[in-house]
């Protein structure tokens, strides 16, 4: 991509791409509960959605009469209209940077000044290139069909696009020369929900303290490859930390013999349905929630730039080295 994007997954702006797809490991601990098992269709589909999405892109882009040549020839002339850009210009094997922008890639100016708050949530469905959507679609089925099983496709898929539009408006926020594409923010989401829901859940669970490490791993893993160059970490932290707290709303469970009180005997003891501290949590997560996405979107569609309030804040999604530079 030209050196004006700012990709997910691309390699010239900032790359949602990365390595979730280790959470599959994440699965140390049980619930020693008799819930109901959903049969996962929503995760699914929002693959088939997203390779759809990214078919179609391929299909406008039409490298063979858009590409002016000037960074190559276009790769898999074999594959016609949807053959990819050269690899100088997107090194991810997908279309240009303008068809993105064009199909609705979150662009900061567009947003604010063009009247298109759309694009934080279309956004979420483009992909830079095939190794992106790859790496985002295997992360997303092995962490999102876990959890839709456990949880059913509302909650579930309601963590997913709320987070995915809460990194959005932390990527818009922080970053806004380039344009942003990839369903990292929607993904990270579903990692922190995966971690709240543990904490809030965390009296019916064996192997915790496993389950802790492990996650935590994970995702402090994950969270340190954003600050590499290209990677919008912003969008990220953003969706990580909406799905946290999405989590501790809507991924409750019931005490450990709340599900099987119809099996005691009359006058047995039955617990209440959930403890206090999940209520605390909850009340705590709702009230941060509304607060976090009502003083991003003003702030965001007032035209403010995060960085004048956080003048750190930018090494959170590149850290400069010798190796190489950061820019916005």
């Amino acid at each position: 991509m030209s050196s004006g994007d700012l990709e997910r997954g691309g390699s010239n702006g900032k790359n949602r791409a990365n390595s979730y797809y280790q959470s599959s490991s994440t699965g140390p601990y049980y619930v020693e509960s008799t819930e109901k098992q959903w049969t996962s269709w929503l995760v699914p589909m929002f693959v088939v959605a997203n390779v759809a999405v990214f078919v179609v892109v391929m299909y406008i882009n039409n490298c063979p009469k858009n590409n002016l040549g000037f960074e190559g020839s276009c790769v898999a002339k074999f594959l016609g209209r949807l053959s990819f850009q050269p690899l100088k210009e997107n090194p991810l094997f997908g279309p240009s940077s303008n068809t993105l922008e064009d199909l609705g890639a979150l662009e900061w100016n567009k947003v604010v000044h063009g009247d298109q708050g759309w694009r934080l949530i279309t956004c979420i469905w483009l992909h830079a290139g095939v190794i992106h959507l790859l790496a985002n679609m295997l992360s997303l089925v092995f962490i999102g069909i876990r959890l839709e099983q456990q949880f059913g496709f509302v909650r579930v898929g309601l963590i997913y696009l709320l987070s995915g539009f809460g990194g959005s408006i932390l990527s818009s926020l922080f970053i806004q020369r380039n344009i942003s594409v990839g369903a990292s923010g929607a993904l990270f989401g579903l990692l922190g929900a995966m971690l709240s829901e543990l904490l809030t859940n965390w009296t019916i669970y064996t192997n915790k303290a496993a389950a802790l490490i492990t996650l935590v791993v994970i995702i402090a893993i994950n969270l340190a490859l954003g600050v590499l160059p290209h990677v919008d970490n912003f969008a990220h932290i953003g969706g990580f930390l909406a799905g946290f707290l999405l989590g501790f709303v809507l991924l409750l469970r019931p005490q450990f013999g709340w599900v099987g009180r119809s099996h005691l005997p009359a006058g047995a003891h039955v617990k209440s349905k959930h403890k206090a501290y999940q209520y605390v949590f909850w009340v705590i997560a709702v009230v941060l929630l509304i607060v976090g996405f009502t003083v991003g979107l003003v702030m965001l569609f007032r035209g403010e730039n995060g960085n004048d309030h956080c003048s750190w804040c930018h090494y959170l999604s590149c850290v400069p080295t010798s190796k190489w530079h950061c820019g916005n």
